[in-house]
């Protein structure tokens, strides 16, 4: 049996929707205190109500974390309605497609701001927190995409996330003595609101490449970064986790064929 994080603070960053909303839910669920992101307060809203019966506390903050000041006034607002901050997940990310050939200088600063910078920020504001708390945690959802597969359409994606796991590796040496473990989820294909929004023949395309015979779902991720979070992961540090139902395992569409 793992300890109770009941009563632990957390802050997910991205946490109104999609994987970030799936973090929230599986941690306000353990009685952990959930403060969420997101870039607009009417999804923040419809979340929190949703979330509103689970054993932890879940509140809400508008904030850009490729703002390093909002990323300050997400942590002070963490400490003052919980008390500290045990846990980040830094969650926010955006995901646009487009092709190598039509990348524009705007583009790239984009998702490097958002999904590099972003969490570099975050990471930075929650320090003391972190180290006050004398069990801090640091989750990244990185991708598969970027660090170990590729897709055309998301180089830029792919960059910003295998540039992810090369911060968590150093960062997390430097956090060890201060009782502050990071690590990073690495999601496959889960069923989020922007999979959905590709379409139903993008959907079933992806999960007949993955052996599970399934897409993921938001739980999948949030119980991974759960497992991170808990006393017993003390002694696991700068480590990556593929959650991904065996997608990055089979060497060609014939294996998936002949099972």
């Amino acid at each position: 049996m793992f300890s109770s994080l009941q009563g632990r603070s957390a802050i997910v960053t991205g946490g109104s929707k999609g994987l970030g909303r799936g973090i929230a839910e599986v941690f306000a669920a353990a009685g952990i205190n959930v403060l969420i992101t997101g870039r607009t307060q009417t999804d923040i809203d419809a979340t929190i109500a949703e979330l509103g019966d689970r054993p932890g506390r879940v509140s809400g903050l508008a904030a850009d974390v490729a703002n390093p000041n909002d990323c300050q006034r997400v942590v002070a607002a963490a400490v003052e309605r919980h008390g500290g901050v045990d846990i980040v997940c830094a969650n926010a990310g955006v995901f646009p497609q487009c092709r190598l050939e039509d990348l524009t200088p705007e583009d790239i600063e984009h998702v490097l701001s958002v999904n590099f910078k972003g969490t570099v920020f975050m990471v930075q504001a929650s320090l003391a927190a972190l180290a006050a708390s004398g069990h801090g945690r640091v989750i990244i959802t990185s991708s598969i995409t970027g660090p170990i597969t590729g897709y055309p359409g998301w180089s830029h994606y792919g960059a910003s996330k295998a540039a992810q796991l090369g911060f968590l590796r150093t960062a997390a040496m430097e956090l060890a003595r201060k009782k502050i473990t990071m690590n990073a989820v690495l999601p496959g294909n889960i069923m989020t609101e922007g999979l959905i929004d590709m379409g139903q023949e993008y959907m079933d395309g992806m999960a007949a490449t993955i052996p599970s015979g399934r897409l993921g779902t938001v739980a999948d991720i949030g119980n991974a970064a759960l497992f991170f979070a808990t006393d017993e992961a003390a002694f696991i540090t700068g480590q990556t986790l593929v959650v991904d139902g065996g997608q990055v395992l089979p060497e060609s569409a014939a294996a998936i064929a002949d099972l």
